[in-house]
C-alpha cells in the first residue's frame, strides 16, 4: 500500500496555516509570561537576607492552582489595600502559631528549618496562640524586625485567595540571578 503526500501548494491554505501556527505561538508565549513571568519588584528590606529592596522577582502564578502554599514557601499576596507584599509562609491552615523568646512554634513544637532567619523578637499578635482557620495561612518576613506580616493587626491571618503565587526565581540584580527556594 502507497502513501501519497498531496501537496497543498493554494496561498489560501498555506495563508491559514501560518495564521494557526502564529496564533498558537502567540497563545503559549502569553501563557507562559503570565503563568510564570509576573515581575514583582521588592519593595524595603522585609525579606533580607533573601531578598533585598528593589530586586525584581518572578512570579509563578500557577503554582497553586493544584496545590496549596507549603512551609517556607516565599509568596506573593495581596494586602486589604491592594498592595503586594512577599513574605515566607510560616503556620498553614489548622494550625497554632504562637512566638516564644523569639521563636516560632507551630502546635507547641519549635519550628525548624529556619537556619539564618532573624528571631522575631517582637511577637505581635502571635504572642498568644493564633489558631489559623481552614484557608488562612501565617506570613513572616526573614527580616523579622523589619517586617509587618501576619504578626500586626493590620496584616494578621492570610486568606488562601489573597496568595497570588510563588516567588520561583530572583531576575534582577543581574549578577544575583537565583531560584528561590
Amino acid at each position: 500500500m502507497e502513501f501519497y503526500q498531496i501537496e497543498d501548494t493554494t496561498p489560501l491554505r498555506r495563508a491559514i496555516k501560518w495564521v494557526v501556527d502564529i496564533v498558537v505561538v502567540i497563545s503559549l508565549a502569553w501563557f507562559v509570561a503570565y503563568g510564570f513571568g509576573t515581575q514583582i519588584k521588592i519593595a524595603g528590606q522585609s525579606m533580607a537576607p533573601l531578598l533585598l529592596g528593589d530586586d525584581v522577582v518572578l512570579m509563578n502564578r500557577l503554582a497553586y492552582d493544584f496545590g496549596s502554599p507549603g512551609r517556607l514557601d516565599v509568596v506573593v499576596f495581596e494586602r486589604e489595600d491592594g498592595k503586594s507584599n512577599v513574605k515566607r509562609v510560616i503556620g498553614l491552615p489548622g494550625e497554632v502559631v504562637q512566638i516564644t523568646d523569639g521563636f516560632v512554634y507551630i502546635d507547641g513544637r519549635k519550628l525548624e528549618g529556619e537556619q539564618g532567619l532573624d528571631m522575631a523578637v517582637l511577637p505581635g499578635i502571635a504572642e498568644n496562640p493564633v489558631t489559623l482557620g481552614e484557608e488562612e495561612y501565617f506570613l513572616l518576613g526573614d527580616n523579622r524586625e523589619g517586617s509587618e506580616d501576619s504578626r500586626f493587626v493590620n496584616i494578621g491571618n492570610v486568606k488562601r485567595d489573597q496568595i497570588k503565587g510563588k516567588v520561583w526565581l530572583r531576575l534582577m540584580p543581574l549578577l544575583d540571578i537565583a531560584l528561590i527556594e
